[in-house]
């Protein structure tokens, strides 16, 4: 698998072939260290990282230890390592909330991008696996079955979005999400045949120009709580040239990643289920391919929503919007949710305000975004609250129709029209919609990420639910 596994080790288990990451916070080295620390300048600041070779193993890792932001020291260990199939972290002496942290820190940092070579290249580097080191391995405790149902999540939402097009069309996507019923999970299936009856127009225009049909999902996770649920809702276009709209050719193959909120949705879900949350959870995937066919949508077209409302299409590449107003519609009418968070890489004109730093979060209501951005600063998935404004509904304004899809020129703030767009359909359901344009993928990895899919919002939705929703005195 693309991501390590994650094993408790006792130290009398520990073998000398296995390298060794020894956390160090300043001041802190070992006597045993001392003197190579010193000649190598190493004063373990936060960041900084010592390999020893044949130190009495294979090779023992010193790293910087934040304790205010433990996964970096993992995550640092990890990208140091040329090539190590197998990893020792040594969480002895630490509490084991911080031990779990680096360990967690360096399994996502290991992350690898999944190829389709004949042979693989001997050179990568490859950790299959990664033990924490700690006094008894066999209390697990909350905090490390809690990381790996997180893990568990991030992987699969990272592997979904790695997956070129052709092999993740949406009857594939669907296809991969069966085997989660294991976990518990509900899984209903709406065919694109029955997307008139139900009043999916949008979805259906979107994806009607494809010869691979769209498809709606519904996963539901039932929790305990007798409380109506919480809703996930994504983006989950397999691939998008644009449409009629057809986009320029460079970069044009990274719109296999064009179903990264849906990813992160699935991700949050499995984690959830693994860790058998309390909370009653659903999440609404919106699977299409935006191709350009005889059967595309058009621009000028008017499409008549789920909601009733009909909108005036003015560019094709701008279907995310269509099929979130969609699910988000139906996930309204259908479950009455407490509330709804939206994920998709809905926007170019937020990353350029954001990078890979930060996700744009548009909502309607303040307490939730509050939570939201609590819960993204606690695990690193951190949000930059955009606006709707008045002048951003009021561009939507259409002579021909109730709504105007998008508009064009320069200098026009799409972010929050689409948002704006979007808001249209929830009602007065507290509501979210993160644009992670920008923090879904990285080109280079770094000291904290590989590089490919980052799985944004799997951990924040995780955080959010175990912060907010998981009490039932306060539903």
């Amino acid at each position: 698998m693309p991501q390590p596994s994650l094993f408790l080790l006792a130290a009398a288990e520990l073998t000398a072939e296995v390298p060794l990451v020894l956390p160090v916070a300043p001041g802190g080295v070992p006597p045993e260290y001392a003197v190579a620390a010193k000649a190598a300048g190493f004063t373990a600041v936060p960041g900084q990282v010592l390999t020893l070779w044949g130190v009495g193993r294979t090779a023992t890792i010193l790293v910087g230890l934040d304790p205010a932001d433990p996964e970096a020291a993992g995550a640092q260990a990890a990208s140091s390592l040329p090539r190590a199939p197998r990893l020792a972290i040594d969480g002895r002496g630490l509490p084991r909330a911080m031990a779990t942290a680096i360990a967690v820190g360096a399994a996502l940092r290991s992350w690898r991008f999944p190829t389709n070579r004949f042979a693989e290249d001997p050179e990568a580097m490859v950790i299959g696996r990664i033990d924490l080191v700690v006094e008894d391995a066999r209390k697990e405790g909350k905090h490390w079955r809690r990381a790996l149902a997180v893990l568990e999540g991030v992987g699969f939402a990272r592997d979904l979005v790695a997956e070129p097009s052709n092999t993740l069309t949406p009857a594939l996507f669907v296809k991969r999400l069966r085997p989660l019923t294991d976990l518990g999970l509900k899984l209903d299936v709406i065919p694109a045949e029955d997307f008139a009856a139900k009043g999916l127009r949008l979805i259906a225009a979107v994806g009607g120009g494809s010869v691979n049909p769209p498809c709606l999902v519904v996963m539901r996770w039932k929790g305990k709580l007798d409380l109506p649920p919480l809703a996930f809702v994504g983006k989950g276009i397999t691939f998008d040239t644009g449409g009629i709209s057809i986009k320029p050719a460079d970069r044009m193959w990274d719109m296999r990643g064009d179903m990264a909120g849906a990813a992160a949705c699935v991700g949050a879900m499995v984690t959830l289920a693994r860790r058998e949350s309390p909370t009653p959870a659903i999440a609404v995937l919106a699977l299409a391919e935006n191709m350009i066919g005889a059967t595309s949508y058009r621009p000028g077209d008017i499409l008549r929503s789920h909601a009733g409302r009909t909108i005036e299409i003015i560019d094709t590449d701008a279907e995310g919007r269509l099929v979130l107003s969609d699910a988000l519609s139906y996930a309204v009418a259908t479950y009455t949710p407490r509330a709804i968070v939206d994920f998709a890489t809905l926007t170019h004109a937020v990353s350029v305000a954001l990078g890979h730093e930060r996700a744009g979060l548009y909502d309607n209501d303040e307490t939730l975004a509050a939570h939201l951005g609590a819960a993204g600063e606690v695990v690193g998935e951190r949000l930059w609250r955009m606006p709707i404004g008045a002048s951003h509904r009021e561009a939507l304004n259409s002579e021909v129709a109730d709504l105007r899809q998008c508009n064009t020129g320069r200098l026009i703030p799409d972010a929050s029209q689409a948002a704006a767009l979007m808001r249209e359909f929830v009602g007065d359901t507290p509501w979210a919609h993160i644009d992670i344009g920008g923090t879904e993928q990285r080109d280079e990895g770094d000291a904290r990420y590989s590089a490919g899919p980052t799985g944004f919002g799997v951990r924040l939705l995780d955080q959010l639910v175990a912060a907010r929703y998981e009490d039932p005195e306060h539903p």
